[in-house]
């Protein structure tokens, strides 16, 4: 049995608006995909969240471009469209399915997400769907605790911390993987204000950023 299991394909899903990528996002990308050994490590940008005006946010193709700059590099890295070619389909729940009809049932996804997300889970749509079909991982920064205590019963005895991996699926990591205190909206301000963001995305975004005129007015 246990034989059997190193031979399904591990899959990471990483969703978020990535507007714009920047070294926190990739960093979080690489140190999970090695962890936990994943095949594959699917950037999600999403079409436009369910929780945000479609005005704020830049459109899909920038941050679905600036998503691929970011990952050239590294082979485990890819980026999906699979949440923007279904925007009436906008829910993780969704895209999970979905996930499975492309990889197939037997293979493990482990869906990763910051603390911040975590802390709003239980409101998500079929939220408990979410947590019964997928591992998660929350990254979270070094020395900071991440709140449990709103997670159901059924779902704080599945709780690991980073390290402790096991064969069971449908499990939630607690992880120290954010190494860089960055925000893509801190990275639009600067933008705006003409200072330089070189030190928070990579030099290829960057570079895309300047050359599209991205974020220079709200």
């Amino acid at each position: 049995m246990h034989h059997r299991d190193m031979s399904r394909r591990r899959i990471g899903a990483y969703g978020g608006t990535f507007d714009p990528v920047h070294l926190g996002h990739t960093g979080i990308a690489r140190a999970v995909a090695e962890k936990f050994r994943l095949d594959e490590m699917l950037i999600i940008p999403a079409h436009c969240p369910p929780h945000k005006t479609a005005s704020a946010v830049s459109k899909p193709f920038h941050r679905y471009a600036m998503a691929v700059l970011a990952t050239m590099d590294d082979e485990r890295l890819k980026v999906s469209t699979i949440e923007m070619e279904m925007p009436d389909r906008p829910y993780t729940f969704q895209t999970i399915e979905r996930l499975y009809g492309i990889y197939g049932t037997e293979a493990k996804l482990f869906f990763v997400m910051g603390a911040d997300s975590f802390a709003d889970i239980m409101t998500w749509r079929e939220s408990e769907r979410v947590l019964s079909s997928v591992s998660v991982i929350v990254a979270a920064r070094p020395g900071t605790e991440v709140e449990t205590s709103h997670l159901p019963e059924k779902f704080r005895s599945r709780i690991r911390q980073a390290g402790e991996e096991d064969e069971d699926d449908h499990l939630i990591y607690l992880t120290n993987y954010v190494e860089h205190d960055i925000s893509s909206r801190e990275i639009r301000r600067c933008v705006r204000e003409g200072r330089n963001i070189s030190e928070m995305v990579p030099q290829r975004v960057a570079d895309y950023i300047e050359k599209y005129g991205l974020y220079e007015q709200e």
